[in-house]
């Protein structure tokens, strides 16, 4: 019996529970979460069937599809694909979105809607599982767009807060911008693979056999990257994903740090068959990449709020993801995207549990905490530590892979993710000194708990991962990337990449330490010499706002300006039309009023004009 015949099954339980909990609505309210939690179980346990069974070595994918619907020379097909590359990613879902319900129960205790987050949490957890087993690009098309629904409804589960509401429509906005390129490079694949066909096998087959011309499949390959740009928020689609966290927090680590916006990266590495073909594409990829990971990363280093900061390192590490991809390491993009869904789901949980205890997201009102949060403390410093680039932590091997990768191949690059490691490192150690050491900055502070069990037992789960996920592909051992691309050449061991990169991670440790624990260097010795440049990035070098007047603005003043065309010249033909039938209408039922006098004289009225008619003619 294999176990990937079976792979229908996980995305299966989460629906049904999706469906349990709207069909049951409030009368579940206090125990429906635990519906969602044994759904993310069944789903969990499934996928690690089926990850084991692929770790044994079996050769090619399991594939399954039926035909969907018959068109004249063609068909569109639907169905699930079981390869190593979504193996991975079934179990990191089902494991981040385990943890998540989990956590949540706790988090969301008390609040009027749970029953409807946790279904929202289902539908999402369904959404982004089908993407990931779906068989051919159509299909993978229309999870992508559940997944939006989702994320729009779950960013905005808070829509009494008018900023909630905002950031949920932002969300959906921005991303369906990017949703338009991937739904043209899949109307351009129909339109000229052989037979129509979508299927990820056939795509493969028709780029190995050239049956594509190289133009257009570099024309295809970005315009797939422009879908992830939008969904992973790579600059300029960016701007979603840290308004995105006004959601609740733990949606802030299921969707915004370890799932949804890592689709994207998937949808790169799924479809990498094509960016192969094109160099340009691929250069484009690691540029965009290169420069998203540096941009966000200096924004990171000048906000206050916790879950903003995790925010833009999220988008600056996508950046690092899509780099590697660039440069033509799966393995690096993917491994870092695996240690990245640990780490950062730990430092949301984490911020969470803060956020639970003080009821507060500015930093600077906190301070003290890791005296009064032991457990929150030290899960949030491995995941700190991790993302930091510290070793033996996971985040350090993938991010020694990537810069490796740029170091081989592109000097410039290698600088680039170098210094985003030092700012990285730099803006984690002032978060986490500010929150947790030092003296408490408010009442808040000083009477804060640790959190429940429900709230720190995912902690410590995801900071074992966090800790020992980077062993599975280090220069000493390259069984990660063999097994995922079946064959790549093993990384080989570069002592200068690896030391640089230790000492831009511990570099920033140490100047944030110096500033913001020790208080040796002045808090404000930036800031006093070069405002401009703080305001700058504090104001996410104005955007927001820069999209607000070239964009929004303009687009604004012109649906204003069709309303008053739609209101008074279209809507007032069709009025003054309908008002002049009416005043006919109301003519002619005055003169039928029954009179027979008054049909005479109309009737010899309407003679006489006849008559005038006709023999006024000789003349006119």
């Amino acid at each position: 019996m294999s176990y990937s015949q079976y792979a229908w099954l996980i995305p299966l339980f989460p629906l049904l529970s999706f469906l349990l909990l709207t069909a049951a609505g409030k009368q579940w309210r206090d125990g429906g979460g635990w519906i969602g939690v044994l759904s993310a179980l069944f789903s969990f346990l499934g996928a690690v069937l089926v990850f084991i069974e692929r770790l044994g070595g079996q050769d090619g994918g399991y594939s399954w599809s039926y035909g969907w619907i018959q068109l004249a020379d063609s068909s569109l097909t639907i169905g699930f694909e079981v390869t190593n590359l979504n193996a991975l990613m079934l179990v990191i879902v089902t494991f981040v979105s385990l943890l998540v319900q989990v956590y949540s129960t706790a988090y969301m205790h008390g609040d009027e809607r749970i029953h409807v987050f946790f279904s929202y949490v289902c539908l999402f957890t369904f959404s982004m599982l089908g993407l990931v087993l779906s068989q051919n690009l159509l299909q993978l098309y229309l999870f992508w767009e559940l997944v939006g629904v989702c994320s729009f409804l779950l960013v905005g589960f808070w829509y009494t807060k008018p900023e909630a509401k905002a950031a949920a429509k932002k969300a959906f906005i921005v991303t369906r911008i990017g949703d338009v390129g991937l739904f043209l490079a899949l109307l351009l694949l129909y339109w000229n693979m052989p037979g129509h066909a979508l299927d990820f096998t056939s795509i493969q087959n028709a780029v190995m056999n050239q049956e594509l011309s190289s133009g257009l499949l570099t024309w295809i390959a970005v315009l797939i990257f422009v879908g992830a740009i939008g969904k992973s928020g790579q600059f300029p689609l960016h701007t979603w994903l840290p308004d995105a966290m006004e959601g609740p927090t733990p949606i802030s680590a299921l969707i915004h740090a370890a799932t949804m916006v890592a689709a994207g990266v998937y949808l790169v590495a799924r479809t990498y068959d094509i960016f192969q073909a094109s160099p340009d594409a691929l250069a484009f990829v690691a540029a965009v990449g290169g420069f998203t990971a540096i941009f966000a990363a200096t924004i990171g280093m000048a906000q206050n709020d916790i879950k903003r900061i995790l925010a833009y390192s999220t988008v600056s590490q996508l950046g690092y993801m899509m780099m590697a991809l660039g440069l033509g390491s799966v393995t690096a993009g993917m491994f870092h995207l695996t240690t990245h869904a640990f780490f950062k789901a730990l430092l949301f949980l984490g911020a969470g549990s803060v956020i639970h205890a003080v009821h507060k997201q500015h930093i600077d009102e906190m301070g003290g905490l890791g005296r009064r949060m032991k457990i929150t403390a030290w899960t949030f410093a491995i995941g700190a530590l991790a993302l930091s680039g510290i070793p033996p932590f996971s985040g350090f091997w993938s991010k020694d892979a990537i810069l490796s990768a740029a170091y081989d191949q592109n000097k410039l690059l290698f600088g680039v993710g170098l210094i985003t490691a030092f700012f990285t490192a730099f803006y984690m150690a002032r978060l986490f000194f500010l929150v947790f050491a030092g003296e408490p900055a408010g009442k808040e502070s000083e009477a804060a708990e640790e959190s429940p069990p429900s709230i720190t037992v995912p902690l410590v789960l995801l900071a074992v991962p966090a800790v020992l996920a980077g062993l599975i592909y280090t220069p000493f051992n390259s069984w990660f990337g063999t097994w995922l691309t079946d064959g790549e050449p093993e990384e080989h061991v570069n002592y200068i990449v690896m030391l640089l990169s230790v000492l831009a991670g511990a570099s920033g440790i140490v100047l944030g330490y110096l500033i913001y624990a020790q208080k040796r260097i002045p808090r404000d010795f930036v800031s006093r010499r070069w405002p401009g440049l703080v305001r700058l990035l504090a104001h996410k070098y104005y955007i927001d706002e820069m999209y607000d007047r070239l964009i929004v603005r303009p687009l604004r003043t012109a649906g204003h300006v069709l309303q008053i065309v739609d209101d008074w010249v279209i809507g007032g033909l069709v009025r003054f039309t309908a008002a002049g039938f009416t005043v006919v209408g109301k003519a002619g039922v005055r003169a039928q009023n029954g009179q027979i006098q008054t049909y005479g004289l109309l009737t010899l009225l309407g003679f006489v004009v006849f008559v005038i008619v006709i023999a006024g003619r000789r003349f006119w």
